[in-house]
């Protein structure tokens, strides 16, 4: 239960003060703290102290008490196509490349616009919200509407400028693709919750002159870059014919490998793609609930992890998952690294969920910012009760945070301090406002799909 109330006899004022039965951190090796108060001052984390303590030296405008939780760092989707929430459904089990083909891509022709996106996006938003999700690594057409509906839910998006080489209701070709992506970014040089990256789609959308466009335009903005690659053996298997080498030893001949490149799925690697991703420094996007749905094949996230390659989680589209869930993709990542190795100890609680905080902020250059609970750190946090009868008694908090908790657990999601949802409300998104999205889109989209089926 959250109040807002003094504190007694305190000698400095706070702007919120959490008071959690657990505190997991997401700090490596730091054990999960037990009856500790989180102080936040200006949307920083500014001291962390056991709760007697804490009420004895600070008061505070809000106070969140929180007896039967543990307190987490705000979960960051490292991989999403936000504004295809509104194609939940649309095409289901259907492998990847006819689902695109033959769905998606038409779909998307048929609806895409800036209003579009903005709607979508804030749909999206509010279930990533309520879900725990503080911050989400995207990819999509008019990302200025994306940012409009992020900065709207009170949320932080890294926004993928797209690149592709084919045209789109966004962009004619691969340079005007780019001229825009740089004036979007531009746009929200100001916002402290937008960040860019440069995405090129993936190595068979786009060309060898195009990748070389976007190393040079990721260097001179100072971004990250974001792609897909190796998702599926239909993509290795078509680049070997037409380029005689598999995507990453293509994209690497060109210098795309490094420590700002974010690579979203990695479905199919060989021992030594995996030590290439490590020497360079790369950082993977596992989708394991999509990867799954498109039958498009498991990352070996366990090698990946042995080989010192950065690993954090996404979600990818709702088109292919169908949910923007990261509770779902925590558990699932650590089941399916113990199933595939046939060893219990592999990829441990604590370390999915690092996976879905600190490391996903370190594939963002984001680790000084976010991703853990640590003194100087912008107060991104999400409360998630424990006492739930359909999931107690509880005996370890991180591992019941990731074998039996889910996204419907999540009570408080805090954003640099301040509260964006609540118990099933959101401190800036109408219900009234997505039901109307969902009732603008939804026949327009079934029009379209009915349309397709008599094709």
């Amino acid at each position: 239960m959250s109040n807002t109330n003094k504190l007694s006899h305190p000698s400095i004022t706070a702007d919120l003060i959490i008071e959690a039965r657990w505190i997991a951190t997401a700090v490596s090796n730091q054990p999960v703290l037990e009856n500790h108060a989180v102080i936040v001052c200006a949307g920083l984390i500014v001291e962390i102290l056991p709760i007697t303590d804490a009420r004895q030296k600070y008061s505070a405008t809000s106070l969140a008490c929180l007896d039967d939780h543990v307190l987490i760092p705000g979960l960051i989707n490292l991989h999403t196509h936000a504004a295809m929430s509104l194609m939940r459904g649309i095409a289901d089990d259907i492998p990847l490349m006819p689902w695109l083909n033959d769905h998606i891509w038409p779909a998307e022709r048929a609806v895409v616009s800036e209003r579009y996106v903005k709607d979508a996006s804030l749909l999206a938003s509010a279930e990533m919200l309520s879900g725990g999700i503080t911050c989400f690594n995207d990819m999509y057409f008019y990302p200025q509407a994306t940012a409009v509906a992020a900065s709207q839910a009170g949320m932080r998006a890294n926004l993928g400028l797209v690149v592709m080489e084919f045209p789109s209701a966004y962009a004619s070709d691969a340079d005007d693709y780019l001229q825009k992506g740089g004036v979007a970014h531009d746009s929200w040089r100001s916002n402290p919750l937008i960040t860019s990256s440069l995405a090129p789609h993936a190595p068979y959308t786009v060309s060898n002159q195009t990748f070389e466009k976007v190393i040079t335009y990721a260097e001179q903005l100072g971004v990250g870059i974001h792609t897909h690659l190796h998702e599926t053996r239909d993509e290795i298997a078509k680049s070997e014919a037409q380029f005689g080498l598999r995507p990453l030893q293509r994209v690497a001949e060109f210098g795309l490998l490094g420590p700002n490149l974010i690579a979203a799925h990695c479905a199919h690697l060989q021992p030594n793609e995996i030590d290439l991703l490590a020497e360079y420094g790369c950082h993977v996007a596992h989708c394991p609930s999509s990867n799954l749905k498109l039958a498009s094949g498991i990352a070996p996230v366990a090698q990946l992890l042995s080989r010192g390659v950065n690993v954090g989680l996404g979600t990818d589209g709702v088109a292919s998952n169908n949910r923007l869930d990261i509770f779902a993709e925590m558990r699932l990542a650590a089941l399916l690294a113990k199933g595939i190795n046939e060893d219990a100890t592999v990829l441990p609680a604590h370390q999915a969920l690092e996976m879905a905080t600190i490391n996903a902020a370190k594939a963002m250059s984001l680790e000084q910012k976010i991703g853990s609970i640590e003194v100087g750190k912008l107060a991104d946090l999400v409360a998630v009760e424990l006492s739930d009868l359909a999931s107690a008694p509880y005996y370890d908090a991180i591992s019941h945070l990731i074998y039996s908790c889910g996204r419907e657990h999540v009570t408080h999601t805090w954003v640099a301090g301040e509260l964006r949802y609540s118990n099933g409300v959101y401190a800036n998104i109408e219900p009234m406002e997505l039901k109307e999205i969902i009732n603008t889109w939804q026949p327009k989209l079934m029009q379209h799909k009915l349309k397709q089926h008599t094709l």
